[in-house]
C-alpha cells in the first residue's frame, strides 16, 4: 500500500483543505474559560529538552491525523528495526546502529567493540590533553587538525565549536575538508608542526578529497623538518579499512576503527568524534552521548502524540506533502551552534533526498525539502526580510539557549527577546488596518509596504542551557526525525547513491584534465570546453 492510499492521507488532505486560510493569530485568541492556552497545549518535553509547536499551522486534530499516518506508516516498527540491529539499509544490506554507539544497555548489540574503541579513544585523548604525548621533538601538541569530508567533518567540526566553552585550554581543533588548496593552506600556515597532531578520518580511506589533504599535511610535516621515521607521533588514522591506513604510513597502534554500520551523517557519535574527545575531554564525550540517549529513549517510549521526533518528522511532512513547503530555516539563536544547519544539510537532505521508494518504485508525492540557515540574530539583517514579507512559505524550526555559557547577560537577554519577537512577529504579520495606522495620516499608499502577511509557521526548541547533553539531544532529536519522515515516505533513508555518480565522473575529468591527450569526445561540448580551459590555466603553473 503507498502513502497517499493509507486512509489518514485523504483525510489529512480533506483537513488541509478545511484549514489552509486559517490564521494562527485567532487560534491565539484569548478563551474566556479555564482550558489550558494553545501554548500549553502544544508545547512537550523529552530527552532534557522542550518544543513549542503552538506556532504551526496545526490544530490537535491536525496532529491527531499526523499521529494515524505515522502509525499507518508502520513508523514504529522501522524505529524498533533499527535499535535491534536489522537490516534496514536495504540496497547496501547493511544494519544501522548508531543509536547503539550511545547505549547503556549490555544487549545493544556491538557492545564489546564499541567499548573498547571508546576506551581506547579515552586513554589517546588524555594523553594529548595531559601533554604526555608528544611531538616528534619531544613538545607538547597544541593543535589538532582533523581531515575528513561530509560526516567525517561536518558532526565533530558541528560539536567542537558548540562546545568550545569546555575546550581544553591551549588545545585548538581545526578542521580541513574541501579539497581546494586554499582550505589546507590556510589552516597549516598558522600551525608548528612540532605542535600538531592530525586525525585522518575516511571509512574507506580512499576518499579523494581527504586522501588528497592527508597527503599533502604529511608532506608539510617532512618539509617542516619531521623525520619520516617519526610521522607516527603526528598522525592517527580512524577508519573501517585499517590495512589502507598503515599502507599510507599511520602506525597500526594509532588506527582507530569504524565499521560499516554507522553511517557517515551518523558517526559523531564513533571513533570519527575522536576529535570531540580531545577537545572537551572523555567525560563530556560520554555527557554528549548520554544526551542523546535520552531522546533514544524519549523515542522509543513516548506515545507518538507526545513523541518530539514524531511531532517533527510529521510537521515537516504536513508543510512539505501538503503546503508544498520547499524548504526549512533552522536559525540556532546561540553562535556556538553556527554549524548546526551545515551538518543538519547533510542529515536531511543526503538521508532523505530520494525519489524511490524501498520496493524500486518512484514516489509521486514530495521528500525531502532544502534545509538551510544562520545563527539569529545575523538572519535577521540578511534573509528575514523574505520570510516576513516573501511570497513564500518557509516553516522555521529555532532553537533558543535560556543560559548562556558566558557572563554577558545584557547581551543574552537581547538575543533571547530576538528570538522571541520573531517567532511572534512571523505568527502574527501586521494587516492592511494595523499598516495604514503604522503609516499615519497622508501616508496611507505606504501601508502595502508596511503590512506583513503574518501565518508563517515556527517551531521553538528551548534548552535550558547548552551543555553536551542538551547539544547530543538535540542532535538525536533530528537524526529521528529523518527516520520518522523516510518511514512515512518509504524510502531508504541510510544510503546515498546520488553521492556516488559526480565522484566517478570527478575521476574521469581530472584524468583529463591532467593528461596531454585528453579526449574531448568522451565528454559533452561544455565540459570538453571547461577541460581545455582548465589545462591552460594549469599548465604554466
Amino acid at each position: 500500500m503507498t502513502l497517499n492510499s493509507l486512509p489518514a492521507w485523504p483525510a489529512l488532505q480533506t483537513h488541509y483543505d478545511a484549514i489552509r486560510d486559517e490564521r494562527l493569530r485567532d487560534w491565539f485568541a484569548p478563551q474566556n474559560d479555564t482550558t489550558p492556552s494553545r501554548a500549553e497545549r502544544l508545547t512537550f518535553d523529552g530527552g532534557g529538552i522542550s518544543i513549542d509547536f503552538s506556532k504551526n499551522r496545526v490544530t490537535e486534530a491536525t496532529l491527531k491525523l499526523l499521529v494515524e499516518l505515522a502509525q499507518q506508516a508502520k513508523v514504529a516498527d522501522k524505529r524498533d528495526a533499527v535499535f535491534a540491529g536489522d537490516i534496514v539499509n536495504v540496497t547496501e544490506h547493511r544494519a544501522v546502529l548508531h543509536t547503539a554507539l550511545r547505549s547503556t544497555d549490555d544487549n545493544s548489540p556491538f557492545q564489546k567493540e564499541i567499548r573498547a574503541e571508546k576506551a581506547k579513544m579515552a586513554t589517546f585523548a588524555n594523553k594529548v590533553r595531559d601533554g604526555s604525548w608528544t611531538g616528534y621533538t619531544g613538545k607538547r601538541i597544541r593543535h589538532v587538525v582533523n581531515i575528513g569530508i561530509g560526516g567525517s567533518d561536518l558532526g565533530p567540526k558541528m560539536v567542537v565549536h558548540a562546545l568550545q566553552h569546555l575546550a581544553q585550554p591551549g588545545l585548538d581543533t581545526h578542521f580541513v575538508s574541501n579539497v581546494d588548496g586554499a582550505d589546507i593552506y590556510n589552516v597549516l600556515k598558522g600551525l608548528n608542526a612540532e605542535e600538531t597532531l592530525a586525525i585522518v578520518v575516511s571509512k574507506t580511506f580512499t576518499t579523494l578529497e581527504t586522501m588528497t589533504n592527508a597527503r599533502s599535511m604529511r608532506e608539510w610535516f617532512v618539509k617542516s623538518g619531521c623525520p619520516e621515521e617519526a610521522l607516527s607521533k603526528h598522525f592517527v588514522g580512524v577508519s573501517a579499512n585499517p590495512e589502507e591506513v598503515v599502507k599510507f604510513g599511520i602506525a597500526k597502534e594509532n588506527v582507530f576503527e569504524m565499521w560499516d554500520w554507522v553511517g557517515g551523517r551518523y558517526s559523531l557519535w564513533s571513533t570519527v568524534g575522536l576529535s570531540i574527545v580531545i577537545s572537551v575531554g572523555p567525560e563530556n564525550f560520554e555527557k554528549l552521548l548520554a544526551g542523546a540517549h535520552a531522546m533514544d529513549e524519549h523515542f522509543r517510549t513516548a506515545p507518538f502524540e507526545r513523541n518530539l521526533p514524531v511531532l517533527m518528522g510529521m510537521i515537516g511532512i504536513w508543510y512539505r506533502d501538503f503546503f508544498e513547503s520547499q524548504s526549512v530555516m533552522v536559525a540556532p539563536y546561540s553562535q556556538a551552534m553556527r554549524y548546526l544547519s551545515s551538518y543538519l544539510q547533510q542529515l536531511e537532505m543526503e538521508s532523505n533526498g530520494k525519489s524511490a521508494r524501498l520496493d524500486g518504485t518512484m514516489v509521486d508525492y514530495p521528500t525531502a525539502a532544502v534545509i538551510w540557515g544562520e545563527p539569529g540574530t545575523n538572519g535577521q539583517h540578511a534573509f528575514y526580510q523574505m520570510l516576513h514579507q516573501g511570497p513564500t512559505m518557509i516553516p522555521i524550526d529555532f532553537i533558543a539557549v535560556l543560559t548562556p555559557e558566558h557572563p554577558l547577560i545584557d547581551h543574552h537577554a537581547k538575543l533571547l527577546a530576538n528570538c522571541f519577537a520573531q517567532s511572534e512577529a512571523l505568527m502574527l504579520g501586521r494587516t492592511m488596518e494595523e499598516a495604514k495606522k503604522v503609516a499615519g495620516p497622508g501616508k496611507e499608499e505606504l501601508a502595502t509596504h508596511l503590512s506583513f502577511p503574518g501565518n508563517r509557521p515556527t517551531t521553538t526548541i528551548i534548552l535550558d542551557a547548552l551543555t553536551p547533553e542538551t547539544l547530543g539531544a538535540v542532535i538525536a532529536l533530528y537524526e529521528h526525525k529523518v527516520l520518522v519522515q523516510g518511514a512515512v515516505w518509504d524510502i531508504n533513508s541510510f544510503d546515498q547513491w546520488g553521492v556516488e555518480l559526480g565522484k566517478i565522473l570527478g575521476k574521469v575529468v581530472e584524468a583529463d584534465i591532467t593528461s596531454d591527450k585528453a579526449d574531448p569526445a568522451k565528454h559533452d561540448s561544455s565540459t570538453s570546453a571547461l577541460i581545455a580551459r582548465a589545462q591552460a590555466a594549469l599548465k604554466g603553473l
